[in-house]
């Protein structure tokens, strides 16, 4: 259904510095998955929705949505997609119903046939008791339902969300995951970005990491996890005062038989994170700390998740990484180079 070949965007920053957004990604979705790209802020996935969607040329690269090339069809890819920003941009005087209306009106749906649309997503979204309120009421859960919906209005074949439940409650995020898990089954394509972990694990059928405007990874959620192996260890020694304690710990742990992967994670408290084939490995690594003086202070085991693929692909975590982008970019590059 959608396909990004060898996508290129460069940002000027201040100064005159170029600040690459994309750099050769490619991607496929398949027609009727629910399809996540999961990356830190500033990996480039606003920037390669938003290209999809007609609203940014790339400097190189191909898209095309069910077959139509969106560079040189745009307005045939728009008939398409239906696009969901990250920011949430509502009139506070009109009502959800008036938007709604609003939004129908410049899709140039006839009158009976845009309101019937409207009654199914009001029902669909669970919107019934505060549509006719006006907008400026709202909380941000119900003003991302009603974005949602605003998106949803012309049936596309494709629904693309740029980071659809960031910053929203508990309750908020449950609606709108089970609002796209109905949508994938009703044969929708959608594709959504999102920097959260458990977001992308519990929705997607397939996923791309991206990382530095390319595809790091890609594929099922589940066969990226087991094709790690293993279980996941994180351990704390006590002696860790800074990176320098804890690169020593990691040095000493690379050829321990059984460990694939040693990682250092700053974000806490220069912890690591172990890739291990068996749990007997936990019990050779604390004899081996302990015989360098270092006992192991913390100590957790798990399955694998898609935080240890990231780690795998890039040898840093998720929280690494958007540490690292959040203290290397140019402030006023910051918003155009995280699109």
């Amino acid at each position: 259904m959608i396909e990004l070949h060898q996508l290129s965007k460069r940002y000027t920053a201040s100064k005159g510095v170029s600040v690459p957004a994309l750099n050769d990604l490619s991607l496929q979705v398949p027609a009727g998955s629910l399809y996540g790209l999961l990356g830190p802020n500033g990996a480039g996935k606003t920037t390669a929705l938003r290209i999809l969607c007609t609203l940014l040329a790339p400097d190189s690269g191909t898209v095309r949505v069910a077959g139509l090339d969106g560079l040189a069809d745009p307005r045939g890819v728009r008939r398409l997609l239906g696009y969901v920003a990250q920011d949430v941009a509502i009139d506070k005087i009109l009502t959800g119903r008036e938007l709604l209306q609003l939004q129908g009106d410049l899709y140039h749906l006839p009158r009976r046939q845009r309101d019937r649309r409207i009654a199914e997503l009001i029902e669909l979204m669970g919107m019934g008791d505060w549509i006719d309120r006006r907008c400026g009421s709202y909380s941000g859960g119900m003003r991302r339902r009603l974005d949602l919906a605003a998106g949803l209005l012309h049936s596309p074949q494709v629904l693309v969300l740029d980071e659809p439940t960031v910053g929203l409650d508990i309750e908020s995020r449950a609606a709108i995951w089970q609002v796209l898990r109905q949508l994938r089954d009703g044969g929708t394509t959608v594709l959504l970005s999102s920097h959260y972990l458990e977001e992308v694990d519990a929705l997607a059928d397939h996923l791309a990491i991206i990382e530095s405007g390319t595809v790091i990874a890609e594929g099922a959620p589940s066969s990226l996890k087991a094709a790690l192996g293993g279980d996941r260890l994180t351990l704390r020694v006590r002696e860790f005062s800074d990176a320098s304690e804890a690169a020593r710990v990691q040095s000493l742990l690379r050829d321990c038989p059984g460990v694939r992967q040693v990682v250092v994670n700053q974000a806490q408290g220069y912890s690591l994170n172990l890739v291990i084939e068996n749990d007997g490995v936990v019990e050779q690594l604390r004899q081996q700390l302990a015989t360098a003086d270092l006992p192991v202070f913390a100590l957790a085991q798990s399955r694998p998740s898609l935080d240890d693929v990231y780690l795998q692909a890039t040898g840093r975590t998720l929280m690494d990484a958007e540490l690292a982008v959040a203290g290397s970019r140019d402030p006023k590059a910051e918003r155009k180079a995280s699109m």
